[in-house]
C-alpha cells in the first residue's frame, strides 16, 4: 500500500490500512508506508484534552465543521475508554463527534486506550503520521483521564486543554502542573454566562504566573461554546496563529523531532523494558531520530541492535 493508493481509495482504503497497522505494524509493508507518510507530512495536528464530561467531543465536532467550511480536509483520532471484556473501544467519542458520514473530506477513527494512562492509544502515533500525510488538519481527542493527560503533548503540534466551568477544573489546572502542556486553554460551555467567565478569569490568573513556552508562545485563554458557537472563531484564529508561529524558524521541525525521540524511547521501553534501554545506552541512543530516518525505521534499527547476537 502506498500514499497514492490511499488517496485514490478514500475512506475505505484508509480504514483498511489502519487495521493492518494495528495488526502488524512491524511488517515491511507497514514500515514502508509509515516512512513514506513521515516524509510527506502536510497537516497541522491539534490535540484536544481535558477531564471527562468537559465537552471535548462537542468542541471537536465544532472544529471539524469550521475547518470543513474553510475547505480543509480533516482526519480525527478519537481515543475512547476500553471495554473490560474485549479491550476494544467503546466508541462513545466517535458517536458524539457529529459529522457528515458521506463527506469524503472527514475521516473519524476510534481507538481503544486499553491500559495506557496518558489518554492516548499505543497506535496513535502511526495513525496520526498516516493521517498527517493525507489531510489538511488532524484532530486528536484524548480519553478523559484527569491529571494524566500529558501524552498528547508528544503527538500534537498544538494542544488545547478544556476546562469546565463550575466543576473545580480551573483549580485542578493550577495545581496539577498541566499548565506546561497546552498552548490554548478553552473554558467550555461559555453559554453558562458568569460561571464560565469566572472560570476563564481563574485560569487566566494561573497563566499569568507562567512564562511563554520554550518556543516563545504565550498561552491563550478563551471561553467557547460548541452549542452556541461563542468563541469558536477566536479559537480557530488562535490555532492558526500557533500553527504559523511554529512554522517559523524551524520550531515545528524541532518540536516534532523531540516528539519522535520520546516515542522511540517509550516504544522501545514497552518492548524490552528498562534493561533494554540500559543495554543501548552509549551504543545507539544519541540522536535517536536522525534527519533522514523516521521514528519507525529508527525503532527497527534499535530493535535489530538489541536482538543481534553478540
Amino acid at each position: 500500500m502506498t500514499l497514492a493508493a490511499l488517496r485514490d481509495g478514500g475512506k475505505r482504503a484508509l480504514a483498511a490500512a489502519l487495521v493492518d497497522l494495528e495488526r502488524d505494524g512491524d511488517s515491511a509493508g507497514a514500515l514502508a508506508l509509515l516512512d513514506e507518510a513521515w516524509r510527506a507530512s502536510k497537516a497541522h495536528v491539534v490535540g484536544i484534552t481535558g477531564p471527562p464530561g468537559v465537552g471535548k467531543s462537542s468542541l471537536c465536532a465544532a472544529l471539524v465543521a469550521a475547518w470543513r467550511q474553510g475547505g480543509k480536509s480533516v482526519g480525527v483520532i478519537a481515543v475512547d475508554p476500553s471495554s473490560k471484556a474485549s479491550g476494544g473501544a467503546l466508541l462513545g467519542d466517535r458517536v458524539r463527534i457529529v459529522h457528515d458520514a458521506l463527506d469524503d473530506g472527514v475521516f473519524v477513527r476510534s481507538m481503544a486506550a486499553r491500559e495506557r494512562l496518558g489518554g492516548l492509544a499505543d497506535q496513535t502515533l502511526p495513525a496520526m503520521v498516516l493521517m498527517r500525510a493525507l489531510f489538511d488538519r488532524v484532530l486528536i481527542e484524548t480519553v478523559g483521564v484527569g491529571q494524566s493527560e500529558t501524552d498528547v503533548a508528544g503527538f500534537a503540534d498544538t494542544v488545547v486543554f478544556c476546562v469546565q466551568p463550575g466543576s473545580g477544573d480551573s483549580l485542578q489546572f493550577m495545581k496539577a502542573g498541566i499548565v506546561e502542556i497546552p498552548h490554548v486553554v478553552a473554558v467550555t460551555k461559555a453559554d453558562l454566562g458568569g460561571v464560565a467567565e469566572r472560570a476563564r478569569a481563574d485560569v487566566a490568573g494561573a497563566l499569568s504566573l507562567a512564562s511563554a513556552d520554550q518556543h516563545g508562545w504565550p498561552l491563550r485563554t478563551l471561553a467557547v461554546s460548541a452549542r452556541s458557537g461563542t468563541g469558536i472563531e477566536a479559537l480557530m484564529a488562535s490555532l492558526e496563529e500557533h500553527r504559523q508561529h511554529m512554522a517559523g524558524e524551524g520550531r515545528l521541525d524541532a518540536a516534532r523531532r523531540r516528539q519522535s525521540e520520546r516515542w522511540v524511547v517509550e516504544a522501545f521501553r514497552e518492548r524490552f523494558g528498562q534493561r533494554g534501554l540500559q543495554r543501548l545506552r552509549g551504543v545507539a541512543m544519541d540522536g535517536i531520530v536522525s534527519s533522514d530516518a523516521s521514528p519507525f525505521e529508527r525503532l527497527r534499527q534499535l530493535t535489530e541492535i538489541l536482538e543481534s547476537p553478540r
